[in-house]
């Protein structure tokens, strides 16, 4: 009773605990999200909200470091996150469930009268997926106090950046240093202009709202399959149109064959060394006119939508890299040192705006390394590390070396391979199209690079970049025992074809 009459007391001394006063308390806790005043000095300034952002942001944060991120889209995560890796392996899993439900229940003993496509719950399973994922972000943000500053951000200096925020207001950032973490933007065509209905982007093809009778894919790469991968299942007709004589060139050629086949395999079609000359959108379906790379006679071919997927850019646009004299290479990459340092002192950038792989971990592994460094610690990131992964089904794994790149190199090399046919657990789940192969040095047994192609390659992987990180032979995984019956078996038996003789093939 006594400690009710004093806080009664003291709120009644107090002026500051008035309801005007703390009704406007309120509105500035709001405003501010919770977090320190955007105005103040930051040891670390990060524009860019992405994988490669956020996570300097938050580690730059648990360092010490006061630290301010910047983010015009108004939602953390980046293109990934938004609008690229988390809502289209949202989209792969739902329409690899409704092919399996359409084609594979049957003959594991479950039947269904019938089985349809419900595109707008699964769209919403989609968003629903983004928007947790966003809204954890900014409760990272909270618990490691880091400012979040919603806007557009430019450099008025090297030390300060103006930003436009989301609420049509103005504001300058400060910071001893500043990370550049704006990502990359879809890469255009001439004469394709995307208008996100019928000529889609990436992001638009993640929206539809109906199913395309017939799609068509510009562009073999990782995006292109993907997302053709997504439409064909729920019943679309898909052609991808590739400009160079591969798909996926960055893949070992071996493997890239064999994944090849298991796409055609899912009806995919493929016109490779054709370019796209002319896109004309005036009728009731989008006509397309190509040509052989080479040159040569002209083809039409008819879609009702178009995915433009050839590639992404630096996103460096608006930044004002020019007026502080930040030097980019002729494709618009930030260029800087080992430390992730520009030609201009306290400024940094990370991701897919320098050279390197445009990856949404390879940006995070960025982002840490930056901030180490920045607070003067150590930071290292092996770009020959960094695993890449195309999640169709099967998906394709791979770190390391390319049988071609090993070959360039002139090493001496051996090669082992197991296929999926061979192993237990993908005979018993049905689900056994894939290898695994690993190049390793001939005379030191030391693993140059390893690729799989199978169900769930891009969690099998993993093991290969951690005996890669620690200069493994194949013999090391070869003699670490592997629990059974897994698919990761598939890559020891590799691992004993490499240096010595699988034993079930």
């Amino acid at each position: 009773m006594a400690m009710a009459s004093s806080i009664a007391r003291r709120k009644a001394a107090s002026p500051f605990l008035s309801p005007e006063n703390i009704k406007s308390c309120y509105s500035f806790f709001l405003t501010t999200r919770g977090f320190a005043s955007a105005s103040d000095d930051n040891d670390v300034v990060v524009i860019g909200g992405g994988p490669g952002g956020y996570v300097a942001a938050i580690k730059a944060a648990q360092l010490g470091l006061k630290t301010t991120c910047i983010e015009k889209r108004g939602s953390l995560g980046g293109t990934c996150l938004n609008v690229g890796c988390i809502p289209s392996k949202a989209l792969l899993h739902s329409s690899h469930m409704f092919h399996e439900a359409k084609h594979s229940f049957a003959s594991h003993g479950v039947k269904l009268s019938s089985v349809e496509v419900d595109l707008p719950a699964m769209l919403a399973q989609k968003d629903k997926a983004v928007s947790n994922l966003t809204r954890g972000i900014e409760g990272l943000f909270k618990k490691n106090k880091v400012n979040y500053v919603k806007g557009y951000g430019k450099f008025l200096s090297p030390s300060e950046v103006s930003v436009d925020t989301i609420e049509g207001g103005n504001t300058v950032v400060k910071g001893k240093n500043i990370i550049i973490a704006t990502g990359s933007d879809v890469k255009s065509l001439p004469g394709v202009a995307i208008d996100e209905q019928r000529i889609v982007s990436s992001t638009g093809a993640l929206s539809l709202s109906e199913v395309p009778k017939k799609l068509v894919v510009i562009g073999a790469g990782y995006i292109g399959l993907e997302m053709g991968s997504v439409w064909g299942r729920l019943g679309s007709e898909v052609t991808v149109v590739e400009f160079a004589p591969d798909i996926v060139p960055t893949m070992d050629g071996e493997i890239r064959k064999q994944f090849q086949r298991a796409l055609e395999k899912q009806k995919m079609k493929f016109m490779l060394k054709t370019k796209v000359v002319s896109v004309d959108t005036a009728g009731e379906t989008v006509k397309l006119t190509l040509e052989s790379a080479d040159g040569g006679k002209q083809s039409t071919l008819e879609a009702d939508v178009v995915l433009v997927s050839a590639g992404r850019i630096p996103f460096t646009a608006g930044l004002g890299l020019d007026k502080i004299g930040v030097e980019t290479d002729k494709a618009g990459r930030v260029l800087v040192n080992e430390k992730f340092a520009t030609n201009i002192p306290g400024v940094y950038a990370i991701g897919d705006v320098i050279p390197g792989p445009m990856l949404a971990h390879k940006a995070e592994e960025d982002g840490v390394a930056c901030v180490e460094f920045i607070a003067g610690k150590e930071g290292h990131v092996d770009y020959d590390m960094v695993p890449g992964v195309v999640y169709t089904h099967p998906e394709v794994a791979s770190v390391g070396k390319t049988e071609e790149q090993v070959k360039a190199l002139g090493v001496q090399y051996r090669v082992g391979k197991f296929p999926f046919m061979a192993n237990s657990r993908a005979k018993a789940i049905d689900d056994a199209e894939g290898i695994v192969k690993i190049l390793a040095e001939k005379e030191t047994d030391k693993i140059l690079g390893v690729h799989i192609m199978s169900p769930n390659a891009g969690e099998l992987i993993h093991e290969a970049v951690l005996a890669l990180q620690y200069g493994a032979a194949s013999e090391d995984i070869a003699r670490t025992c592997h629990a059974h019956p897994t698919m990761s078996e598939a890559l020891k038996e590799a691992a004993m074809a490499t240096y010595d003789k699988p034993i079930h093939i």
